[in-house]
Formats: C-alpha cells, structure tokens, sequence
C-alpha cells in the first residue's frame, strides 16, 4: 500500500474567519497556526502547504491573561551597536494590535521558505470589517 501525498492541484485553500473577540492570545494563535499550516485536513504534510487563509478580525479585543500587559516586551534590533529597542505590549496594543496577534501567530510557524509562504495567507485586522468578504470565508467560532 502506497501512502497518499497530495498534489499541488488536488489542494483547495478555503477562506476561515477568526473573530478575536474575548479570546486569549494564545488560543487564538495556536487556532490560527493548526488552519494556516493545515493541520486539521486529513492529507496533511508536513513539507506541503495544504493550510486555508485565515482572516482574524477584532484584533484589538483580543485578551491578554494574567499579567501580560504590565510585564509583556516585544524586543528588536537594528543590528548597529545600542540598536536594541523594547517596545512593552500595552503600547503596541494601543497602536498595532494586529501586529501583536501577527507575531503571536508567526512564532508558532516554522522559520523557512514554507513558514513565509503559509504566513502570507494570515490576514489580520483592528475592526470587524474586512476585504475579503468576495472569498466568501466562513466564520469559525473558536472557545476561549
């Protein structure tokens, strides 16, 4: 018996909604990642990207448990010496918060060629509009 890899034309890439709303970080980013990556298909592999677009809307009402936003830092560096800066969770929350559900999801993606391309298909917004509404995603309700 032969093991069944799928190929490139035998995979649909579906369109998800991910409302962020009351949901912690975490959950919402490990849901996010299982969808991107295709990990709840049963074809999946792990060297093909077989995983859905997923659009999370809400991202400002995304929660941050226990004392996250006192103590959370997001940290990064120009590469010239002194070039480290540290940016605490509550101001990025304040004016990216797609971005902190972006990086949130991004750590959960393998760091190669595959993880960019699966990255490309998250679409991530402040509010409850969104321009994907021709793709006719679904909305998938996630427990918290």
């Amino acid at each position: 018996m032969k093991t069944y890899i799928p190929k490139k034309e035998d995979v649909t890439h579906a369109w998800v909604v991910l409302d962020a709303e009351g949901m912690p970080l975490g959950r919402l980013a490990s849901e996010a990642a299982k969808l991107l990556k295709g990990k709840h298909k049963p074809a999946y592999t792990p060297h093909l990207d077989l995983g859905d677009h997923v659009v999370v809307i809400n991202a400002e009402r995304v929660l941050l448990t226990g004392r996250k936003r006192e103590q959370m830092t997001y940290y990064r560096h120009s590469g010239y010496p002194g070039g480290l800066r540290a940016i605490p969770v509550a101001v990025m929350m304040a004016k990216k918060p797609e971005e902190v559900v972006r990086l949130a999801v991004r750590g959960m993606i393998p760091r190669n060629r595959l993880g960019r391309a699966i990255m490309r298909k998250l679409k991530v917004y402040r509010g409850a509009e969104h321009p994907h509404a021709p793709q006719k995603p679904e909305l998938l309700a996630v427990k918290g």
